[in-house]
């Protein structure tokens, strides 16, 4: 789907991806985690073409990302970063903007573009908003409506940064639900969590970053039996009867 082949990137302060090498699985969901500063978001912005490398190549689906133009490539992929404006505008118009890499010069909706921006609003539950403005949706609203606009843009390939942070702990499971569902609809999802014990429990397969590097690709299960989370994050991994995760201080 998406392959990153020893990267190297970065940005005027110096270089923060180094020689990174990873082939991202369609149809699964890949969760990148990592301590703050280990280039998480970096890794996700040039798999994205939000940030050009320094050194290495992207494939995505087997071709060089360069050789996309950049209503193509915004076909394929769509990308959700944390920090986002909040526009003076309604959750429709919102989810519309998903529309403008099928749109022509006049950037005219056809109805094929209103029937989609219409189906991504249902299956992101935020049909009964549609009129609102979205500064006045809460902070769980205001997620599922932007990933009603990455479903109206209808890419294979969805990258999320970080999209449970600063959210309710009740609101976050909803948020991870629904990409839970998505990627059974036949969506790739790629995310940055900071809750190792929800990335473990939603992932197919996980991306341990540290420093600037790739320190592992595994499935959770693997992930959790080689101890290397506890080791890079200082912590105690544990799993409980019912199979849920959980992390406690190292020392204790």
């Amino acid at each position: 789907m998406i392959e990153l082949k020893h990267i190297t990137a970065g940005y005027q302060g110096g270089v923060v991806l180094r020689d990174v090498s990873l082939t991202i699985p369609a149809g699964r969901i890949t969760t990148l985690i990592g301590p703050n500063g280990c280039g998480k978001t970096t890794l996700l912005r040039v798999a994205a073409r939000q940030l050009t490398p320094s050194a290495g190549q992207v494939l995505a689906a087997g071709r060089p990302v360069e050789g996309y133009d950049r209503r193509e490539f915004a076909r394929f992929a769509s990308l959700m970063p944390q920090v986002r404006d909040v526009p003076a505008i309604t959750v429709e118009r919102l989810v519309a903007h998903g529309r403008f890499p099928y749109l022509g010069l006049s950037r005219r909706m056809r109805p094929e573009d209103r029937q989609q921006v219409a189906r991504a609003m249902q299956a992101a539950g935020v049909e009964q908003w549609r009129g609102r403005d979205l500064r006045e949706l809460s902070g769980g609203e205001r997620q599922r409506a932007y990933i009603a606009m990455a479903l109206a843009q209808d890419t294979r390939i969805i990258l999320l940064d970080e999209p449970t942070t600063y959210l309710d702990l009740g609101v976050q499971f909803e948020i991870l639900s629904l990409l839970q569902r998505l990627n059974e609809q036949g969506k790739t999802i790629v995310m940055v969590l900071h809750d190792l014990a929800q990335a473990l429990r939603v992932s197919h397969h996980i991306a341990l970053m540290e420093a600037g590097q790739l320190v592992a690709f595994e499935t959770p299960e693997q992930m959790f039996a080689s101890g290397r989370i506890d080791r890079v994050f200082g912590v105690r991994g544990h799993r409980d009867q019912a199979g849920e995760y959980y992390f406690t201080p190292a020392h204790k």
